[in-house]
């Protein structure tokens, strides 16, 4: 299936003129503060007290604290420009995987056929795994619907990183499982303790790229993801 493209010339314009209109009102903003600051002390001093006017203290301290506004506004528009380039940049990188396969956090796994020109039909399904920490053995196993488990598959000496695995449906009876869902558990162990931070992966597929309050976010088969929840574009 081919879906890239859909968005590409409309959405990275609205992208690129949401940010420029950014950056052009966090410059504003602190242009229009100082302006205020300035109109209020011009006004104080035309309407001071002739024979009681401000002391070179009092102005001092009152143009200091427009400095300081001025640099702390300017620090808030750096920082908001740096924010929206952030946004625009994974805006861009998300809709380069529309129409592609992601792995992230979950337990499931869909067996799926599918038929070669010379009639060759091959089962074919990916799930995957991440470790934080190494592990000397780790075991990924597959359940149906019933909860009984129809493959188990093995890994020694682990690294810390994430593992996309492939199963073509073969049981460990050496019988072939029927297309449908189903699930998997992964166990990780070291010096003979379980590891606690071995993470499933399951496959979802990037149909489209939503952006809002929230930020970037991914719409696939399985949900709704932020960038941050994908291990790895297959």
């Amino acid at each position: 299936m081919t879906v890239s493209g859909i968005f590409d010339t409309p959405a990275a314009a609205n992208v690129n003129t949401v940010n420029n209109t950014s950056k052009t009102t966090a410059t504003d903003d602190v242009q229009a503060d100082q302006d205020k600051f300035m109109k209020l002390l011009v006004t104080q001093l035309q309407n001071q007290d002739p024979l009681n006017p401000m002391d070179n203290a009092a102005m001092t301290s009152q143009l200091a604290q427009l400095s300081t506004v001025t640099g702390i506004n300017k620090v808030n528009a750096t920082l908001e420009t740096l924010r929206t380039d952030i946004a625009n940049t994974q805006s861009q990188s998300a809709i380069g995987l529309i129409g592609k396969g992601v792995l992230v956090a979950g337990k499931g796994v869909e067996l799926s056929s599918s038929k070669a020109d010379d009639g060759t039909v091959t089962k074919s399904s990916v799930l995957g795994f991440d470790l934080a920490s190494a592990a000397q053995n780790v075991s990924i196993a597959i359940q149906d619907s019933s909860g009984k488990t129809v493959r188990t598959m093995t890994m020694t000496n682990a690294d810390v990183g994430t593992y996309p695995i492939t199963w073509d449906g073969t049981k460990d009876d050496k019988s072939v499982a029927a297309d449908g869902k189903y699930t998997f558990t992964v166990t990780a162990t070291s010096g003979g303790k379980t590891l606690t931070d071995a993470t499933p992966l399951q496959l979802a597929a990037v149909a489209s790229v939503s952006t809002g309050s929230g930020g970037v976010k991914l719409n696939t088969s399985l949900g709704h993801f932020a960038m941050s929840d994908i291990k790895e574009v297959l």
